[in-house]
């Protein structure tokens, strides 16, 4: 995937086909290492998270997509339900380096909290770090809003946790 002027088909489809679920653990894995020097403490959480979806999600009410750019994987997202009734998670929100700047990462965040829309959802709630300044800005986008943030040790670093919300009822 090169970056030029001409235009790019960009399409966001269910992640399910056979390599997407463990392309999702080796972008976060590979990625985040690169970028930000994470340990591999992170790859065994997003692992975590993909595996338990792999192996437990309601189809009615939880999805993963992928984004292809011109054919290629270059970003993913799932929707998942939260530990509260009417809440959902949104996790692993992720855009190749190659990708950025196309709106992947905006077209990822809609199509899951459409989703979670008419699965009746009331809220949806995210976790990540301060550090993470672009994905903050797409969720800003959308009106999510920090609840809580909290110091922390992780994945190698002292970083800054951050949980987010969004109230779907709001227009």
């Amino acid at each position: 995937m090169t970056k030029d002027a001409t235009p790019r088909r960009i399409s966001i489809r269910p992640a399910d086909r056979p390599g997407d679920l463990g392309w999702m653990v080796m972008a976060h894995g590979e990625l985040y290492a690169e970028q930000f020097d994470w340990n591999t403490d992170f790859e065994a959480l997003v692992a975590a998270i993909v595996a338990g979806y792999a192996t437990k999600h309601a189809p009615e009410t939880e999805r993963a997509w992928i984004c292809e750019v011109d054919g290629e994987r270059a970003g993913c997202v799932m929707l998942v339900a939260g530990d509260e009734p009417g809440a959902a998670k949104l996790r692993t929100l992720i855009v190749s380096p190659a990708a950025r700047g196309l709106g992947v990462g905006t077209r990822l965040v809609d199509e899951s909290l459409a989703f979670a829309r008419r699965a009746g959802y009331e809220r949806v709630t995210l976790w990540t770090t301060a550090n993470l300044v672009s994905a903050r800005r797409i969720y800003q986008h959308f009106g999510f809003t920090l609840d809580a943030e909290e110091p922390q040790r992780s994945f190698g670093h002292d970083l800054v946790g951050q949980t987010w919300s969004l109230d779907l009822r709001r227009p």
